[in-house]
């Protein structure tokens, strides 16, 4: 079985960021292959690992909807289309989720889709799915079963309070998640007491804060692919240390 990571929360916390950073980790530490899962609505993890994207899933479960050839099932037609979309590199892989077009039932499409994903998954020794804020994407169309939930906020009370949100949403779904975690997102040198009080006081598990960093928005302003920024970068560094607690 896979070891699985799965991200959350509110936009512009630096979620997928942070989903690029625990890839490049486990890169890192010799734990390839690593299988990405972009299972966000507005999907750009593909931006942070360098890569562009061609074909997603929803574009297989459209294509089962309207183009299974005759003289082929739909689990080897919907087999064909996953593995077109998966775009490999040495180190890790990368799927796209993105969203189904027009009207209709797709739950014959997202029935295959969960069979075949949950397949593919165990070929890999580490998954990390990078969710829309909130979870059901994941339940809908990936393995219920993540061993570590972590809920990205950014340095403020609202960002806080959102993860909170999130974990009340897990429990609500009665998903089988074994451990979630907090990690607050460009903080300040003189805001981390403030924020380990705010995330006590929401009975969230705080596990680390990640400074802000002025190389990092750079890149990110330059578009140029996170991942590849060097191991000495603080940001980097303060992550690979909050990785290392938890895996």
């Amino acid at each position: 079985m896979a070891y699985t990571v799965a991200l959350a929360g509110k936009g512009g916390t630096g979620k997928t960021t942070m989903a690029g950073f625990l890839i490049k980790f486990f890169i890192s530490k010799g734990k390839a292959p690593v299988l990405a899962v972009d299972a966000d609505a507005n999907a750009n993890l593909n931006d942070i690992l360098g890569l562009e994207v061609y074909k997603t899933l929803g574009d297989a479960r459209d294509d089962m909807k309207r183009n299974v050839s005759q003289g082929m099932t739909k689990d080897v037609f919907m087999d064909m289309r996953l593995q077109e979309a998966v775009i490999e590199t040495k180190d890790f892989d990368l799927i796209v989720m993105g969203q189904p077009e027009g009207a209709g039932c797709y739950c014959a499409a997202n029935t295959l889709l969960t069979q075949y994903l949950d397949k593919l998954i165990d070929n890999y020794k580490y998954v990390v799915i990078d969710n829309e804020a909130g979870m059901e994407h994941l339940s809908r169309l990936t393995t219920n079963n993540v061993d570590v939930l972590l809920i990205i906020s950014d340095s403020t009370r609202r960002g806080i309070k959102a993860a909170a949100r999130i974990v009340d949403l897990t429990n609500k779904l009665n998903l089988n998640i074994s451990k979630k975690l907090l990690i607050v997102n460009r903080v300040e040198e003189d805001q981390k007491d403030l924020l380990e009080k705010v995330a006590m006081d929401f009975q969230l598990e705080l596990i680390g804060l990640v400074p802000k960093d002025k190389e990092l928005e750079e890149y990110d302003l330059r578009g140029q692919a996170t991942i590849n920024l060097e191991n000495d970068n603080k940001a980097i560094q303060t992550a690979f240390e909050i990785f290392e607690k938890i895996f």
